[in-house]
């Protein structure tokens, strides 16, 4: 079995994909609404493309490709009318955030659809606690070397998107202490973590992927939970870390931070990828999951440790030119805005902290994504 041929993209174009939760709002647990959303839906013209997801309790949403930032955030923002004129149709809210904080796995529903259910029979009761919400990101790259390349070369800023994107402090209706404990569901997968490190496509195909494939463990990329994967049939590169934002203002921005720091690399302003920097690349991960925005990481260049937030604010500096290229200074501007006033997971534990129940975190996830503040 071998991979299909890599196909040609126009270099940093983006496209966003967003797992959204399904609320009933009489209880604010997740609702098994939707293959009703969807067939309702399917009777209007949407601008993206909606789907079902593994539980019937939510949907994802993929936008159409884009170079620019403006246009990406006024199609997320059409999707999101749509979604939400939908949703009071049916009497459902719909809302962003990496995990529901008190449903309960035991009780969804797996989407009738053949790849789900092969997937929940090999997987067992670890599809239902994949029952997690979040945003993937694909760069167009100019070819299968450089989509590698990048990809290798993105993981020293893998924790920047962690936690910047950060919204899944409580699962299971308790308080995880992680800022993101969404990943801790992925990370039990058996073909999760990061790609094998080699910068050729050739290789690549020939010493790993065929193996895999004659292993039959595998099919295709989309048996692979990485972190950030390569796609050929899109001709991308797909980043998957980040929890589902609670706005579409902040999954534009982040996208976009995505798409200036993938122009930053391509032209070369970075060290060489290596495999050394694997090293230190599980400590950094988990850093950015537990603490957020506040983590502690290493450098995997000079093995100096420097806070998180610091290397996201050098970063932005660097990024500067770029953006101003690609048309992007209002999402810096935005992840700026994170910065200071806190993640997603910061909020829905400040709500927490001053209304005192789970359901109001709900309330506010879906306040926040009808009409962020």
């Amino acid at each position: 079995m071998h991979l299909e041929p890599f196909k040609h993209s126009e270099p940093l174009t983006m496209g966003v994909e967003l797992e959204l939760q399904l609320i009933g709002l009489s209880d604010y647990d997740l609702s098994e609404a939707s293959p009703d959303l969807l067939a309702l839906l399917s009777r209007e013209s949407f601008p993206g493309v909606v789907t079902p997801e593994v539980a019937e309790s939510m949907i994802e949403i993929a936008t159409g490709v884009h170079e620019r930032y403006d246009p990406l955030l006024a199609e997320l923002r059409q999707m999101q009318g749509l979604l939400l004129r939908a949703g009071d149709w049916l009497n459902i809210g719909l809302c962003g955030g990496g995990a529901h904080p008190f449903q309960m796995w035991s009780e969804r529903r797996i989407f009738r659809k053949p790849r789900f259910k092969e997937v929940s029979a090999l997987y067992g009761y670890l599809t239902k606690q994949f029952i997690i919400f979040g945003q993937h990101v694909h760069i167009g790259c100019p070819s299968a070397d450089e989509a590698l390349f990048l990809l290798h070369s993105l993981s020293r800023y893998v924790p920047h998107f962690i936690a910047l994107s950060a919204s899944s402090p409580f699962v299971q209706g308790a308080d995880t202490l992680f800022h993101s404990a969404r990943l801790n569901s992925v990370f039990a997968f058996p073909l999760s973590g990061r790609a094998p490190f080699t910068l050729s496509w050739e290789r690549f195909e020939s010493d790993f992927f065929a193996k895999m494939a004659l292993t039959g463990v595998v099919k295709s990329m989309k048996d692979f939970y990485w972190d950030i994967r390569p796609k050929p049939e899109y001709g991308t590169i797909e980043l998957r870390v980040c929890d589902t934002p609670l706005t579409v203002e902040d999954a534009a921005a982040l996208a976009c931070y995505f798409q200036a720091i993938c122009r930053m690399l391509l032209h070369r302003e970075d060290p060489e990828p290596a495999e050394d920097d694997y090293l230190v690349y599980n400590y950094n991960r988990f850093q950015a999951c537990r603490f957020g925005i506040d983590a502690s990481i290493v450098d995997p260049k000079n093995y100096v440790q420097q806070s998180l937030r610091d290397s996201i604010e050098s970063t932005l500096r660097r990024l500067a030119p770029h953006a101003a290229a690609l048309g992007s200074e209002g999402a810096l501007e935005r992840v700026r805005r994170i910065l200071v006033l806190g993640s997603g997971s910061q909020h829905l534990r400040t709500v927490f902290a001053k209304e005192g129940g789970l359901q109001a975190m709900v309330h506010e996830a879906l306040k926040q994504f009808r009409s962020p503040n």
